[in-house]
């Protein structure tokens, strides 16, 4: 087993404030809906959906997890910027099974976490109601 970190920064067009409460309080929700592909259910186990929360994400067969990665865990931070947006910065770790490349494993954590971020921004986007 391999243990590998990355570190990236995405710049984003929403709020901190409203890109945070949906990838981070209404994810469960939301997930489902923007990323059908990788996540097929989600939901609240404990407490109620706010901070120390506890939450199941269900995977679908495109979530490497238990096939090439023992465990995945992420940090973010989101930064306001001068603009009106803010910059998502993240940092992921990845632990890799047996005989799996932890680089390969790292930039497709790299890519699906660019791409979770990016796809909550179009979603907010094109439904300016949503998490405002």
């Amino acid at each position: 087993m391999s243990s590998s970190t990355v570190s990236h920064e995405i710049e984003s067009s929403v709020s901190a404030a409203r890109l945070f409460k949906a990838a981070m309080t209404e994810w469960h929700n939301l997930a489902p809906k923007i990323l059908p592909e990788i996540v097929s259910s989600a939901s609240v186990v404990a407490a109620d959906g706010g901070v120390g929360s506890i939450r199941q994400i269900n995977f679908t067969s495109g979530g490497d997890l238990g096939t090439k990665l023992e465990s995945a865990s992420s940090h973010f931070k989101l930064v306001p910027s001068s603009n009106g947006g803010c910059v998502v910065k993240l940092e992921g770790t990845y632990k890799t099974l047996p005989g799996v490349d932890a680089s390969d494993e790292v930039a497709k954590g790299k890519e699906m976490m660019t791409n979770a971020i990016k796809a909550a921004e179009a979603y907010l986007v094109a439904n300016p109601t949503v998490c405002a």
